[in-house]
């Protein structure tokens, strides 16, 4: 068992915690990160990447966290690879304790754990992830351009996906298990004014269907709610929209979480209530949740840890001044 310490200690290694090691290691803060169960987040199940800024071409996810990694290693950052079980946020130095039986202390913590969209959990789902299933519209939406797509929920995250897919396609299905919707009254007026979007109710999903010719989507085999009866719904792409799961588990009574399971920070930045612990990324932004703002946090962390470091010291100094 070994003891690691680092002026920055990161969990997570996502385009967040990658962004704030960047900017730590540039800063001299020899940041450590520990990349925890899925190594580089939600962008290496990611296949097309078309909006992240400086690429012309379509870029693969798991190509673009790689480079990511590349460049904080060159810059000085450590990666180390272990799962967190355990956390003391107490300080004034954090130590989280890894599933390997080694301990991580730093100065300053950036939580970059992310969240996970939630699946449905039904045959086919996984098989045709990227092959017509997604989980987020912003990001796979451009695929769909003048295609018929369905959405899959009930909440404010299915009706704003159905609401963003009509600046793509002008056949857009909401399909949702009840007869009534979750989401927001002023979400709900905007969804039903819509021309564009066709509501389903009482229907579930028993599985995804799969075209026997290229492997990619076809369809959806529904469910009636009330009459069990089964139905085959063709579309071109499918995206299911019942939430996401913020990675916060470790921090339940240790840190504040909204009511969603998401990080509380200080509006504007990504300070927590524990002076030296910052959050970042899909762990703390429950409304954009993409790899650009996820990065944006994390340099946003990493900037406001070397001035909480800086700060920190220069009083130490005053003050042994002050007594000497």
């Amino acid at each position: 068992m070994t003891e690691h310490t680092t002026r920055m200690l990161i969990v997570g290694s996502g385009p967040a915690g990658l962004t704030a090691a960047i900017y730590g290691a540039r800063a001299g803060l020899q940041p450590i990160v520990v990349q925890g169960l899925q190594p580089g987040g939600q962008l290496t199940i990611t296949t097309d990447v078309e909006n992240y800024p400086g690429f012309r071409d379509v870029i693969q996810g798991p190509w673009l966290v790689q480079e990511m990694e590349a460049q904080a290693v060159h810059v000085g950052t450590r990666m180390l690879w272990d799962t967190i079980v355990e956390i003391d946020l107490t300080g004034p130095r954090f130590t989280a304790i890894g599933d390997s039986g080694d301990t991580y202390v730093g100065d300053t913590l950036v939580i970059a754990t992310g969240a996970q969209a939630k699946w449905l959990g039904v045959p086919g789902e996984h098989e045709l992830g990227g092959k017509g299933v997604s989980a987020c519209a912003t990001c796979d939406g451009f695929f769909y351009r003048g295609k018929k797509v369905v959405v899959i929920g009930g909440g404010n995250t299915a009706v704003e996906e159905a609401l963003y897919l009509t600046n793509h396609s002008h056949d857009v299905t909401l399909i949702h298990r009840r007869d009534s919707l979750r989401a927001e009254k002023i979400l709900q007026d905007r969804l039903f004014a819509h021309t564009g979007i066709t509501v389903l109710w009482n229907k579930g999903i028993d599985h995804f269907v799969a075209h026997p010719e290229d492997g990619h989507l076809k369809g959806v085999k529904l469910i009636d709610t009330i009459t069990g009866e089964h139905s085959l719904y063709e579309t071109d792409g499918a995206f299911v929209a019942i939430g996401h799961a913020p990675a916060t588990e470790l921090f339940k009574g240790k840190l504040e979480l909204d009511a969603n399971g998401y990080i509380v920070v200080e509006p504007g930045t990504p300070k927590t209530a524990i002076p030296g612990v910052f959050a970042c990324g899909d762990v703390m932004d429950h409304t954009y949740r993409q790899a650009v703002t996820a990065a944006g946090t994390g340099c946003m962390a990493a900037l406001d840890a070397e001035r909480y470091l800086a700060e920190r010291e220069y009083l130490a100094e005053k003050a042994a001044f002050a007594e000497g």
